[in-house]
């Protein structure tokens, strides 16, 4: 099982100066074969671009920390206790213990069997039998105990550059869409939401065996799980589509194999499945080095990397 060491300070030292980023070695990725999120260890999505790898920015705070996040994980609690992939898939579960209890976060951007043409992301290669649902999911459970549970999610679309705009959606506080710079994503969830300008935030105490979901959707339609046993069927069938991937790879009985699969899944990753194509990184305006210069967007498909 590959591990994501949590890291001990939110405050790091980098070659420059002391730094409020976390080392980004320390970030998780999630992807769905049109774009990726990096999950901070402390459970904020610090970057996400919708709906393809090389689209603006809807969470920057990888870059500026007034640019955008999506935290799931309990109120008051910054250190989890362990931070993992499902074996064999690009599936996060992050374990928390708090002095009340016990709660375990699944995170994915999901894909399940293509039903309908894609007019988010258009293919121009024959599309596969799976595709993305073009969807974030993150479910919670409580395994002991009682935990408080806090979602914040505040978007700024464009790099940061614009604020969103959010609306309730129906009158039970359990959806609401964001809107700026031209797009709308919508936050769906089983937690009573309440709007704070910019963000939104929702708060509650679970006990042993309580389950809880949100999902952030950029669909045809803002199409989002309406129960938290559809959330995890989503997540199931991502599973799915990762472990049947990497049982068509050929990687030999090695002492290195984790890391070779690991490697394996995070290229397979950073392939864009429309074309086929795959991006040098995820992310853009990360330094080569702290403090150096070569800080170039690597959101190419670099012919000498191919």
């Amino acid at each position: 099982m590959t591990t994501v060491e949590p890291t001990t300070e939110r405050q790091q030292q980098s070659a420059a100066a002391p730094s409020p980023f976390p080392p980004i070695a320390e970030y998780a990725f999630l992807s769905n074969c049109h774009t990726g999120a990096l999950v901070a260890p402390d459970g904020a999505i610090d970057w996400l671009c919708v709906p393809r790898f090389d689209s603006p920015s809807v969470f920057g705070s990888l870059l500026d920390r007034e640019a955008g996040f999506f935290r799931l994980a309990p109120f008051g609690i910054n250190h989890p206790t362990a931070v993992v992939y499902q074996p064999g898939t690009n599936v996060l579960e992050t374990t928390w213990k708090t002095p009340n209890g016990w709660i375990v976060v699944r995170d994915a951007l999901t894909m399940s069997p293509r039903e309908h043409e894609d007019t988010i992301t258009p293919h121009t290669r024959p599309p596969a039998d799976d595709d993305a649902d073009h969807i974030l999911i993150r479910t919670v459970e409580c395994l002991e105990g009682e935990v408080e549970v806090e979602l914040v999610c505040e978007p700024a679309f464009d790099y940061g550059r614009e604020p969103a705009e959010w609306a309730l959606i129906g009158d039970d506080r359990h959806a609401a869409d964001a809107t700026g710079a031209g797009m709308t994503i919508r936050l769906q969830t089983n937690l009573g939401l309440g709007i704070e300008e910019n963000r939104i935030r929702a708060r509650h105490v679970l006990k042993a065996g309580d389950r809880a979901y949100c999902s952030l959707s950029w669909d045809d339609g803002l199409v989002s799980p309406q129960n938290v046993e559809e959330a995890d069927s989503r997540i199931d069938a991502t599973t799915r589509f990762w472990r049947a991937w990497l049982g068509r790879a050929r990687i030999p009985d090695h002492r290195f194999r984790d890391p070779v699969q690991r490697s394996a899944l995070t290229i397979k990753g950073l392939t864009y499945m429309p074309t086929g194509a795959t991006v040098a990184a995820l992310t853009t305006s990360l330094p080569e080095t702290p403090g150096g210069e070569r800080n170039w967007d690597y959101r190419y498909t670099w012919i000498r990397d191919t």
